[in-house]
């Protein structure tokens, strides 16, 4: 294989999800409108200019990041909810969950000189715990700058979801996932890959949304990141997709914290507690 495979809106989720079985990676061409890209430069651009620079090799030194992004961002939640995202995640996952969450939420400006990032399997965020017949996630890379080989465009080894963990990639294996501002790379938890250096005089900026099997903790905790003084102006839909919901009828349920003899709600599902009437 030469390149990662381009796709559009317009190829139907089978055949999204027959590429993503056999390569784990692909790019969805024009995601994005401008005036949609132009929205989530403005709203990440102040929170970049406080952000610190990472303090590893793996962050990156040249490289700021910046999460929370659903309660920052009201564009990042349009992306979050995305049609054709969330079908192929409902299908590409189905065998291994009945539902899927919001996993993880970024915003990643890689930097002028920044060196790549070691090449890693996202699914390792979990120890190996969870065995490698079960995916364990599906990720997106959204490009809101253009993605290229010189300023850091993330890199990926396709098949390598298939491979034993501890073989290493030739380097001929290792592909750019170039983009437009406005395509989006999706990618499997178990395909290897990484984010590549800059070596020009502009940042690159990537809006991360990665989503997970719905009985699987999730790498960032929603529920602080988006507590409920915020979550409780957000779309149902969305709500539920970061967590604020019950799995398997019985995952995730609560109840309130009140005292002997005060009205509250026992062994509850998460969207009563927006539920007003409810909570009296």
């Amino acid at each position: 294989m030469t390149e990662i495979v381009h796709c559009t809106r317009d190829d139907s989720v089978e055949v999204l999800c027959g590429y993503l079985d056999r390569d784990a990676a692909i790019v969805l061409d024009g995601a994005l409108d401008e005036t949609t890209l132009a929205s989530l430069r403005e709203e990440l651009s102040p929170f970049f200019e406080s952000a610190r620079p990472g303090r590893n090799d793996f962050a990156g030194f040249h490289t700021q990041r910046i999460g929370a992004l659903m309660a920052r961002s009201p564009t990042c939640r349009r992306l979050a909810v995305d049609p054709v995202v969330n079908a192929t995640c409902d299908r590409f996952l189905a065998p291994h969950a009945d539902g899927y969450q919001l996993h993880f939420t970024q915003a990643v400006r890689i930097g002028p000189g920044e060196g790549a990032q070691a090449l890693h399997r996202d699914r390792g965020v979990w120890g190996g715990r969870v065995p490698r017949r079960i995916e364990t996630q599906l990720s997106t890379i959204w490009a809101i700058s253009g993605f290229t080989q010189d300023n850091g465009a993330t890199r990926v080894v396709p098949g390598s979801h298939e491979w034993d963990k501890d073989r290493e990639p030739e380097p001929h294996e290792i592909l750019v996932a170039e983009m437009e501002p406005g395509s989006v790379l999706i990618y499997s938890g178990t395909v290897l890959h990484g984010g590549g250096s800059n070596s020009t005089d502009t940042h690159r900026l990537g809006v991360l949304l990665h989503y997970t099997l719905d009985w699987l903790r999730q790498e960032e905790n929603q529920y602080l990141s988006c507590p409920p003084e915020i979550a409780k102006d957000l779309p149902p839909q969305l709500r539920a997709l970061m967590g604020y919901s019950r799995a398997h009828d019985i995952l995730g349920f609560f109840s309130s914290p009140t005292g002997p003899g005060e009205k509250g709600l026992e062994l509850a599902d998460p969207q009563r507690l927006f539920d007003k009437e409810a909570l009296g």
